[in-house]
């Protein structure tokens, strides 16, 4: 498999990850910054949160983790959060923010 079909399935698995505060999933909340993946399968994510005091900040990196280790061709994940760029709601997609009634 390719690495853009790759990160299309791992897209597809990010997409059923939610903030448990808001009833969008992380990726078209914005939250996913990156996804990087070299010739070997192994999968670096850069991800974020809605703010650093979140509830999830726990468990949404581990979720992220195990989600991403599930699609076949995946041979290790990394994620790592930062807090740069700041999150902000312009970074949701045009789904997410319809659903949130912010459009």
């Amino acid at each position: 498999m390719d690495k853009e079909a790759l990160k299309e399935k791992i897209i597809e698995k990010l997409q059923t990850v939610f903030d448990p505060e808001l009833p969008v999933n992380i990726y078209d909340l914005g939250l996913i910054y990156n996804i990087d993946i070299n010739d070997k399968g192994y999968v670096n994510i850069t991800m974020t949160l809605t703010a650093p005091s979140c509830p999830a900040a726990q468990s949404l990196p581990v979720e992220v983790d195990q989600k991403t280790r599930e699609v076949e061709g995946v041979t290790d994940v990394n994620v790592m959060i930062t807090w740069t760029p700041k999150w902000e709601k312009s970074m949701m997609s045009e789904v997410a923010a319809l659903e949130l009634g912010f459009m």
